[in-house]
């Protein structure tokens, strides 16, 4: 018989699987990078036609950098707390408001300075706003039950993203290595503060259990 902490162990193993890839990749990376942090082949490769096609519109570049920007963003992360909270999922919606800001904040202190990989001003891998696009979708995505608000998410933030890479790649915000990373920097976190948070939650259900026991 099969007891409810293997059946969640087992229901949790791929995405646990999906962090070590994101993860890999995410440390992988930077061993492609120059030792001045520049571009590599496949930044250039990958920017060449981008900026090929749409440097003489660099309009194009700021209306699709949108989705990327905080107030847009922020916004969008209270609406996702909100869904779960209306539902009376209270640990949901605090795990909706709490991971994704947990993990820009853990990009922007420890993954940023870790790698050092310098741009314009500023620290450039992962990138930080694909981390919180990425983030606030992967999220709402793993906490949801609902199959149709899934697949409307993941399915908005690709394209949001998709574009919103285009528009820093064509604006010099960041090189498409800075991009991949921060989306699988992100992906990497969220599973496992997921993960963390439902093994608190449940902790503090059975302690709560035993206590009335």
């Amino acid at each position: 018989m099969i007891t409810a902490q293997q059946a969640i162990a087992s229901r949790n193993a791929p995405l646990a699987g999906a962090a070590a890839v994101c993860g890999g990749l995410t440390v992988a990376l930077p061993f492609s990078f120059p030792g001045d942090g520049g571009q590599t082949d496949a930044d250039r490769d990958i920017a060449t036609p981008i900026h090929t096609a749409l440097d003489s519109r660099p309009g194009v570049y700021e209306a699709l950098v949108i989705p990327s920007n905080g107030y847009i963003l922020l916004p969008l992360l209270l609406i996702g707390a909100g869904w779960f909270a209306y539902r009376r999922e209270w640990w949901r919606a605090a795990t909706m408001l709490v991971v994704p800001e947990l993990a820009v904040a853990i990009n922007t202190w420890l993954l940023k300075p870790l790698w050092e990989r310098p741009l314009h001003d500023y620290l450039a891998y992962p990138s930080g706003h694909t981390v919180h696009l990425v983030a606030i979708a992967t999220t709402f995505a793993l906490l949801t039950d609902s199959v149709r608000a899934r697949a409307a998410v993941l399915v908005i933030g690709v394209a949001a993203l998709i574009g919103a890479a285009v528009g820093m790649i064509g604006l010099g915000y960041h090189l498409p290595t800075d991009i991949l990373g921060g989306a699988a920097a992100a992906i990497a976190m969220v599973i496992v503060l997921r993960l963390a948070a439902e093994w608190l939650t449940n902790r503090i259900r059975a302690g709560s259990a035993a206590a009335r026991g």
